[in-house]
């Protein structure tokens, strides 16, 4: 796979705590939801025996998937025989742990795969950032949290960790050039692959104009953490020059961008764009109970699920007993910083529905 589609989001070291810190990413998931569920009462569909055809791009662990892939087939069973079959392709990088993407969606009590006896599921491994399905397959696309990731690392980030936080103005434009990339080839091969009048929906981090991807306090604490563990020689100065965690928000004009300045591309254009603020439900438990402990224990425990994997590769050759180590070390480092100074979360997110052109009858 060429570098430039060679996603960096690594495989989740302990897929339990991927799906239980992915909770917390039901953030918005609510106002997603009834955007898709608008989508599969619009999208046509094709007549039976030819299947409906969802896709799930970053799937992860699938746990994020199965209400609003539920909720779609509901509304699309309220257009169809309960016969006509729904299948859906969960397609996720190599390395991701598609053995528990499974026994999600045959265990987990909200999996569609239960309450729609007509619905089937698959997976694919491979980069989103290629073309993945067939051209003019697809009738209903989901991606929530997975297009934030960077297809590679494009250059190290001298004082930070994530992009959003560092004074280094080269490292900041690099980042730029490749999130716009990866956003334009996402949405090229999703052009492909949408069938006509198909609608994708994408939920991912959201940029304010004054660059703040937020979450600010917690992504200090993991650097702060770091520089700790480097004086303590857990991390050497060299492991931690490489660490990156290669996380991007978009603006409004970034997600526009592929667009301009006709308002179509590759057939498509953007039905509907929003930008808004969730709620840090973590902070809204602390103000309950003021229990910081567990407020430090829960965004630590997010973060480790979601993205310190990313940060083992640039360990230098060390076993695995040594990254287990690194990670309890991370972990509960950010957990003493965040209960020593409890801050609400900003978590700025955007909804991007596409739709592709129906073929016109003459």
């Amino acid at each position: 796979m060429p570098e430039s589609s060679r996603v960096v989001r690594p495989e989740p070291i302990d897929s339990g705590s991927y799906t239980a810190g992915s909770r917390l990413q039901a953030a918005g998931l609510r106002r997603a939801i009834t955007l898709f569920e608008q989508a599969a009462d619009v999208v046509p569909i094709p007549r039976s025996p030819r299947p409906i055809v969802i896709a799930d791009y970053g799937a992860a662990t699938g746990h994020n998937s199965l209400l609003p892939i539920g909720a779609a087939i509901g509304r699309f069973r309220a257009r169809t025989r309960p016969e006509h079959s729904v299948l859906v392709t969960h397609t996720d990088v190599p390395q991701n742990d598609f053995t528990e993407l499974f026994r999600t969606l045959s265990d987990d009590p909200d999996t569609y795969l239960k309450k729609d006896h007509a619905s089937f599921a698959s997976a694919v491994g491979r980069s989103f950032y290629t073309q993945i399905l067939p051209s003019n397959s697809v009738n209903l696309a989901w991606s929530a949290w997975s297009i934030l990731w960077l297809g590679r690392v494009p250059t190290p980030i001298p004082d930070h960790v994530v992009v959003s936080s560092t004074r280094d103005e080269n490292a900041r434009a690099l980042y730029a050039k490749q999130a716009a990339h990866d956003w334009h080839e996402f949405v090229a091969f999703r052009g492909r692959e949408l069938s006509p009048g198909g609608r994708l929906l994408v939920m991912t981090l959201a940029n304010g104009e004054d660059g703040d991807v937020g979450y600010r306090p917690l992504l200090d604490a993991v650097m702060e953490t770091l520089v700790d563990m480097s004086a303590r020689s857990l991390v050497t100065e060299d492991e931690l020059r490489r660490m990156a965690i290669p996380i991007v928000g978009r603006r409004e004009r970034d997600f526009l961008s592929p667009f301009a300045p006709s308002g179509t591309f590759e057939r498509l254009s953007i039905q509907h764009l929003e930008l808004f603020e969730a709620e840090d439900r973590f902070w809204a438990q602390y103000q309950i109970d003021k229990d910081a402990t567990t407020f430090g224990a829960k965004w630590a425990a997010f973060l480790r699920a979601a993205t310190f994997p990313a940060l083992i590769s640039a360990l230098h050759e060390r076993d695995a007993g040594h990254h287990t180590l690194f990670l309890d070390e991370l972990e509960s480092g950010v957990a003493a910083r965040c209960a020593a100074a409890p801050e609400q979360m900003r978590i700025p997110l955007a909804l991007v529905v596409i739709e592709k052109k129906e073929r016109s009858h003459h």
